[in-house]
């Protein structure tokens, strides 16, 4: 059925589909961004004759894809029933947005299957509004942006947090399988840490976002709003004035024009740099001097010491005010990143921890 109220927005170089093609896409777009707009695509790069391997999928997806972006469809390539195969990509679409996000239920169903011909390289699109409906609604027209590039990053800006840990494991000599547990829960605690109403994030224009001096802001983790959803995040306008720091746009901290010498893309895209600490400046009511505990070890212990660092990179509109910026993106980016940590040192816990790399690719150099 053809569904002519909609239409599918595509700002990226247009899509093209060979023979030698992967047979699976994911369809990327953003909550910033007008419904069914694609701004990019990913190719699936864990599957196997029975089709994508999810669980290892959505980690390379959750480390890759930028915070800020999300996987809105599937296309698959093939010259199978249409319709049919377009279940298939929003079935899988679906049950990869389910595993990124840690739910059971979607707060936007809405998913589009696109259906790529290998011959001649032409693409249907199909909607999905809701889990249960067993309708598949063909969108037309499909409108591809003249500048996508202009398109992202106009009104877009990267957000930046670099994180050093030193993580002490302290486990039993004589059980040293207790270190994995003990591991967990001590990532764990530093999960919990980035939502304390004590924690201290500070937000500064870089050198090269501002040329102007620009005062850094600094919003506490009692400040944040962790209840709303992306989607429905008021972003503000400039007209928009609030003295509450909370409340600042990101475009407090980019620059306020660009020559038209100046290209509109990722590599020349405004940095927020955001900084984590811990507050230990405020007057304390129930004591007046630093307070140490000591808990004795009751048998031999080992000490051992997890070094990494966090770096995590997220895009949003210039609108979006510091408090949904942090509670949103970085936080969110910053725990993916640590569990994703966590699960790679595991195995080499007790002997060797690996090199990690984060390697992260913006939109329009997909």
């Amino acid at each position: 059925m053809e569904k002519n109220t909609r239409s599918i927005r595509i700002e990226c170089p247009k899509l093209l589909i060979t023979r030698n093609e992967s047979d699976l896409q994911w369809l990327i777009g953003s909550p910033f961004f007008p419904p069914l707009t694609i701004i990019s695509t990913f190719r699936c790069i864990h599957s196997n004759s029975s089709g994508p391997d999810f669980p290892k999928e959505s980690e390379e997806i959750r480390t890759l894809l930028l915070k800020g972006f999300d996987v809105i469809g599937a296309l698959i390539v093939g010259k199978c029933d249409p319709e049919k195969t377009a279940a298939r990509a929003v079935e899988a679409a679906r049950k990869l947005k389910k595993l990124l996000t840690g739910t059971t239920k979607l707060e936007n169903e809405e998913t589009i299957g696109a259906v790529a011909d290998p011959d001649t390289g032409d693409i249907r699109f199909f909607l999905s509004e809701t889990e249960s409906s067993m309708n598949f609604e063909l969108v037309n027209p499909v409108s591809y942006g003249d500048n996508p590039e202009k398109f992202v990053w106009e009104s877009g800006c990267l957000l930046l947090c670099q994180l050093p840990i030193k993580l002490p494991v302290c486990y039993p000599a004589n059980k040293p399988s207790d270190a994995e547990s003990i591991f967990s829960r001590a990532i764990e605690a530093v999960i919990a840490k980035f939502k304390d109403p004590n924690v201290v994030y500070l937000v500064e224009a870089s050198n090269r976002a501002s040329l102007d001096v620009v005062q850094p802001v600094i919003l506490r983790g009692s400040e944040l709003d962790f209840d709303a959803a992306v989607a429905n995040i008021e972003l503000l306008d400039e007209a928009a004035q609030n003295s509450e720091k909370k409340l600042l746009r990101c475009a407090h901290f980019c620059l306020k024009s660009k020559s038209t010498s100046q290209l509109l893309s990722a590599e020349n895209a405004d940095i927020i740099q955001i900084s984590v600490l811990l507050n230990r400046s405020e007057k304390s009511p129930t004591c007046s001097a630093p307070a140490v505990e000591y808990f004795p070890a009751m048998d031999e212990t080992r000490l051992l010491i997890v070094d990494f660092k966090l770096e995590v990179l997220c895009y949003a509109v210039q609108g979006i005010p510091l408090m949904h910026a942090i509670s949103k993106l970085i936080i969110p980016g910053l725990i993916d990143q640590l569990i994703s940590m966590k699960n790679m040192n595991l195995p080499y816990l007790l002997t060797q921890h690996p090199e990690v790399t984060f390697y992260i690719s913006l939109v329009g150099s997909l």
